[in-house]
């Protein structure tokens, strides 16, 4: 793995604006056979078993592969805390994966072509999401002490009995956060390839596949009935998913009538096939000069639904997949809250020179990307923030909507209401990418570089702009830029390595969003323009190779530009929230800490420490205020985690090098403390937060041979 901070690959077809990147690499094969087992347990019953085979050289010409498979499975951090006299739900976390890679060099020259593969399972339930206010008991509210941390969710005990001719209600099982389900199956094949053509002229080409078929969300109530879409002087009787519900008009729980409500699983669905490739000619002119062209191709198919199905007496979902056998209306057809189609798609060109003049190394590059959206609604939408209305294949069902409520307004402007269409969206762009180094001395040298960026606005945030017609400001949501500048000095000597560096990015269109689990929808902001810039800097000593020490600390400051829209009077008039000058919400304004790792003989042992800075819990850094009452402050507090991990080698026991017990305790002194949010615009409710992981004891043993 390797990470770019501030400036990001010149060939990454990302969509990312932020100027940072991740890129994960699949190990190679080696050329011996070996295998390495793990077995691990710890809190939370976690209990883990991974095995890898390598099977060394194989054939005449070199070839090598291995394979590998793990299963994991605990119960949830929170929630399964039995109350008095209640037993509570069980949250599960259960996990399958396997990977595998085929390596066939050519030659001896470093060409070769490989073939990986990857597939992982889950089957999780969600937990630890509560709001972010001091005045209510958890769930509904962050826990105030370690003991109200871990709580419990009641295990559904009732039983509802389908009565013939009574309008039977649907009852809460399987209905709270805890008790959601969020599975998914994802897997890709990737090959990557490296070719030399002649002397100095090398071409890689990676093309990949990829497929993910995952689902996150809860539950809703069904009605057997029909719902009448012009409840005024007419009565127009249909089924369809409307105004957050499903309707039927078929019986649903086996009683004889159509009189009743019952829960049934309500979860957003994705499937998505994409395809890629990065393909890259280099030229090596000489030792100090170098040039690169490539190309980036990428296409991804969503498919984003929301069937309903079937729970069963405890609230579990009957199949955690309802895509596979959804419910349908009493003429056949599939009820969905939301039904849409999108190809995303990016083709993008570009090159880089790279020359060497003694002391100095600069880079310059550049890429023009070509981004496109062609996206399909099968609904009609009904508020700006992205509800819609879903007929399925009842054309009649959605005509007879349609009619009923034929405009919609807003700020007094009255338009169509949009039904079902189709939308094409493109993005082009050219970024480019510049760096230099320079060596000052055998040890010290400088950097600084500077990359523009493009950000695509989402997949939600587009169909949100659904709501208004096609030809509008308002449904044509602006890309993210970015200007990301960086600037530092390395020191790098036999046992000192150390570096301080500035940043500063310029958001044009800042694109923030927050997700809210209660009505499991992205909700987006345009924060205008916001500079971010702040202060990294990191330290490793290692005296002798027995023993290391590691520091790091970084500073952040951001400061939106201007107020930022927040709404429309009843006048029509715009209504400014106050955030010109302002920090953005959800960043730590600060963050450090260290490592330290030494070995003694067979055992190492290592400690690290991170103190996170507070954040802001929303753009205009006021405190939360609900109903008049104040719920929370304007920033969480800073926190500081402890962990620990020690390894003890087994090569004395006769066992070789390659086995060993490993041990690791996270969060050693079990602080109480605010996890990940993504912040807010509004000062009026409360985010959802996640609870910070409590202490958890791991142990493992690993055999190789």
């Amino acid at each position: 793995m390797n990470v770019n901070l501030g400036s990001t690959d010149v060939d990454s077809p990302t969509a990312a604006a932020s100027g940072s990147t991740v890129n994960y690499r699949t190990r190679n094969p080696g050329e011996e056979f070996g295998v390495k087992l793990v077995g691990s347990a710890g809190d939370f019953s976690f209990f883990r078993v991974f095995g890898m085979v390598d099977t060394g050289v194989f054939t005449p010409w070199g070839t090598r592969a291995f394979f590998s498979a793990s299963s994991a499975t605990n119960d949830t951090v929170f929630g399964n805390v039995d109350l008095p006299g209640v037993p509570s739900h069980k949250g599960q976390i259960n996990k399958q994966q396997y990977n595998a890679k085929i390596y066939q060099p050519i030659g001896d020259n470093g060409d070769f072509v490989a073939i990986s593969g990857h597939y992982n399972q889950n089957r999780n339930n969600f937990f630890g999401s509560v709001a972010l206010r001091n005045d209510r008991d958890v769930p509904a509210g962050f826990p105030q002490t370690k003991d109200e941390r871990d709580y419990g969710i009641a295990r559904c005990q009732i039983n509802t009995v389908a009565t013939p001719g009574v309008r039977d209600t649907a009852n809460s099982c399987g209905s709270t956060f805890d008790e959601r389900f969020n599975p998914s199956n994802t897997g890709n094949i990737r090959i990557n390839s490296r070719f030399t053509l002649s002397d100095g002229l090398v071409l890689t080409i990676d093309p990949s596949y990829q497929y993910v078929k995952a689902n996150g969300g809860g539950t809703a109530t069904g009605n057997e009935g029909f719902r009448d879409v012009d409840p005024g002087a007419g009565v127009s009787l249909q089924t369809g998913y409307m105004s957050g519900s499903p309707y039927y008009g078929r019986d649903l729980n086996g009683d004889g009538d159509i009189l009743d409500t019952v829960r049934v699983l309500a979860p957003s669905q994705t499937q998505t096939d994409r395809i890629g490739v990065i393909a890259g000619l280099r030229y090596e002119l000489d030792d100090s000069n170098t040039f690169r062209v490539f190309y980036s191709f990428d296409r991804a198919s969503h498919r984003q639904t929301g069937q309903t199905g079937f729970l069963k007496l405890d609230g579990s979902p009957i199949d955690v997949f309802p895509v596979n056998d959804p419910l349908t209306d009493v003429d056949g057809h599939v009820l969905q809250k939301r039904d849409r189609k999108s190809i995303a798609m990016l083709n993008m060109f570009g090159g880089e020179y790279r020359g060497e003049f003694g002391a100095l190394t600069i880079q310059v590059g550049g890429a023009y990307k070509m981004f496109k959206r062609d996206l399909t609604n099968y609904c009609a939408t009904s508020s700006v923030t992205g509800f819609v209305e879903c007929f399925g294949t009842n054309t009649d069902g959605l005509e007879a909507w349609l009619a009923a409520n034929p405009t919609q307004t807003v700020a007094g402007v009255t338009f169509d209401t949009q039904g079902p269409q189709r939308r094409v969206r493109k993005y082009n762009k050219f970024t480019p990418n510049v760096g230099l180094t320079y060596d000052l001395t055998d040890a010290f040298s400088i950097f600084a570089n500077y990359s523009k960026g493009v950000q695509v606005p989402g997949t939600d945030n587009l169909y949100n702009a659904f709501y208004f017609p096609a030809n509008t400001p308002s449904a044509n949501p602006a890309p993210e830029t970015t200007d990301n500048f960086d600037a530092g000095v390395r020191y790098s000597s036999s046992q000192v390595q150390a570096q301080v560096g500035l940043w500063y990015t310029i958001f044009n269109d800042r694109l923030a969003s927050s997700f809210d689990p209660e009505t499991e929808r992205n909700v987006y902001r345009n924060l205008g323009r916001v500079d971010k810039y702040g202060i990294d800097g990191s330290i490793s000593y290692r005296p002798i190779p027995e023993f290391s020490i590691y520091a790091f600390g970084s500073y952040l400051k951001s400061k939106i530009k201007d107020d930022v829209l927040n709404g429309i009077d009843g006048n029509g008039d715009p209504i400014y929230a106050p955030t010109a000058g302002k920090r953005e919400s959800g960043a730590p304004v600060y963050t450090f800490g260290g490592r330290v790792q030494g070995e003694l003989g067979p055992i190492q042992l290592g400690a690290q420490v991170k103190r996170t800075g507070p954040r802001y819990v929303n753009d205009q850094n006021l405190p939360l205020t609900v109903g008049g009452v104040e719920v929370y402050g304007a920033k969480t507090p800073a926190y500081t985690l402890v962990d620990l991990d020690a390894r003890v080698g087994l090569e004395w026991a006769g066992l070789g090098d390659k086995t060993y017990f490993q041990f690791n305790v996270s969060n050693l002194f079990d602080k109480l403390y605010v996890g990940g949010f993504d912040g807010q615009l509004a000062t009026n409710s409360a985010p959802f937060v996640q609870i910070g992981a409590p202490r958890t004891f791991i142990g493992s043993i690993i055999v190789g041979f």
